[in-house]
């Protein structure tokens, strides 16, 4: 149940700026010890450990041991999801409207196609959403969505398994919306967003950059993708 005070906790734990950097740094979806994320959030090693511990506290972030050394992660996709959505308010306020040009991050490839956690966000992940909707291939609603028949077949002849919320195989897969931190619009998440991420990666169709949330599509995969989801030539212009 609900409470205005554990509300307000995780305002607070969000709301530090040394919190909040070692929340976004963990967004493309490593596991990050204490000393790296000290170092994101430009802090001592011991004053990390503390603003750590109130996260994994607070649920916000998991601890995974091996060996010697404790990893940080974001501890759900519903905390993923949160902090994006925070990540996308925060680029719409006072400071950003005087920018209008420049919402989300800076970097053209981050704009372009990023990891957001387990799925992919950016100009072509949106694109790809527009493309499903409008050939009504998913639906998606304000806290949901679904796979319909027509974009259940897309998947299968791409090889991709259509997972469904109960975890079982076949039937409705689940899916919803996330809204894009640079795009201002929803791309897909959950775990078909997970699944086209995967396989787009398996596939070479994009390829991750090691310290980065940015992915590069590959020649391969722009051909592919502009195929398959008939997606319009501009969207690989650098955006501004």
């Amino acid at each position: 149940m609900l409470t205005t005070n554990a509300f307000a906790g995780i305002g607070a734990l969000v709301g530090d700026p040394a919190r909040a950097s070692m929340l976004v740094a963990l967004m493309d979806g490593r596991a990050l010890t204490a000393t790296e994320l000290a170092t994101v959030a430009g802090v001592t090693p011991q004053t990390a450990s503390s603003h750590l511990a109130k996260l994994v506290a607070g649920e916000l972030l998991a601890v995974e041991r091996q060996g010697r050394h404790r990893y940080h992660r974001v501890a759900t996709p519903a905390i993923a999801e949160m902090i994006e959505s925070m990540m996308a308010v925060a680029a719409t306020g006072t400071i950003a409207r005087r920018r209008p040009l420049c919402t989300g991050p800076r970097d053209a490839m981050l704009r372009r196609a990023r990891t957001c956690y387990d799925h992919l966000a950016g100009r072509v992940a949106v694109g790809i959403a527009d493309r499903m909707i409008t050939r009504g291939e998913i639906r998606l609603g304000a806290d949901g969505g679904e796979v319909t028949e027509r974009g259940a077949e897309l998947l299968q002849s791409l090889g991709i398994e259509i997972p469904r919320a109960d975890g079982r195989r076949g039937g409705r897969a689940f899916c919803r919306p996330c809204l894009d931190w640079s795009e201002r619009r929803p791309h897909i998440a959950g775990a078909v967003g997970k699944a086209l991420l995967a396989h787009s990666i398996d596939t070479l169709w994009l390829r991750p950059i090691a310290g980065s949330r940015a992915v590069i599509v590959t020649p391969l995969g722009r051909d592919a993708l502009t195929r398959l989801f008939g997606l319009a030539p501009d969207i690989w212009d650098d955006p501004i």
